[in-house]
């Protein structure tokens, strides 16, 4: 594809900019052990991950990305979750090769950059502010900014308006199917990772506009100054 310089960028954070996975295991199997139930394994959080901590936990109740718990069970399991997650939001954390290079980047030549993610704000600010990405964001939209959560268009095309910039001259990074349906139903361009979580299917299935193995790619498909 042509090279392009999008209004500004928006980017996911759990996948896409720091794998967050370690420290989500840890606290659910903690969860678990604390309800007498198996421990559940990062791998397996893996592909649970990207659509918000609450349905994390009802997929590691029920062992699967498919169905619901016993909703009185959902009510003991889920306070404990979020108690050790606000205390292990980022110890085990860590930002993923390439990105700082490739956000700063994008900064030196002039781009805009924000960041939206399902993740609550009370774990979405900590984390970045633990992994000194904060500062590179203009607008950060979490989880319970919106009414609604990706892959629901509202949260990119409220960044959009934050910024003023109309949404098909708007650039989303992301890593899962729930990225690109949110940027395809935003009007937004969509690049995506291939190293993030996307349920255990390959993100090329779902068509995003460039597929990348690091963010220090950017500069292949976007303007420089």
């Amino acid at each position: 594809m042509e090279k392009f310089k999008p209004g500004f960028v928006l980017i996911d954070l759990d996948g896409t900019l720091i794998d967050s996975v370690p420290d989500l295991a840890y606290c659910v199997d903690e969860m678990m052990k604390q309800l007498g139930m198996p421990v559940r394994g990062e791998d397996a959080v893996r592909n649970w991950v990207g659509n918000g901590v609450q349905r994390l936990t009802e997929r590691a109740l029920i062992n699967s990305v498919d169905g619901m718990p016993d909703q009185e069970l959902m009510d003991k399991a889920y306070p404990i979750f979020l108690e050790l997650y606000k205390e292990n939001t980022s110890q085990r954390s860590c930002v993923y090769d390439g990105v700082i290079e490739g956000i700063e980047w994008m900064k030196a030549q002039g781009y805009r950059v924000a960041c939206v993610t399902n993740k609550a704000e009370a774990f979405t600010v900590p984390l970045l502010k633990d992994k000194g990405l904060y500062d590179y964001f203009e607008v950060v939209v979490s989880g319970d900014t919106c009414a609604e959560k990706k892959p629901h268009p509202m949260p990119l095309l409220f960044a959009a308006e934050q910024l003023g910039v109309e949404p098909e001259n708007a650039l989303m990074i992301g890593d899962s199917r729930s990225d690109v349906k949110a940027a395809r139903a935003a009007g937004f361009h969509v690049f995506c990772m291939t190293y993030g979580y996307n349920h255990g299917e390959d993100i090329r299935d779902y068509n995003p506009d460039v597929v990348m193995d690091s963010f220090v790619e950017l500069k292949d498909y976007l303007e420089a100054k």
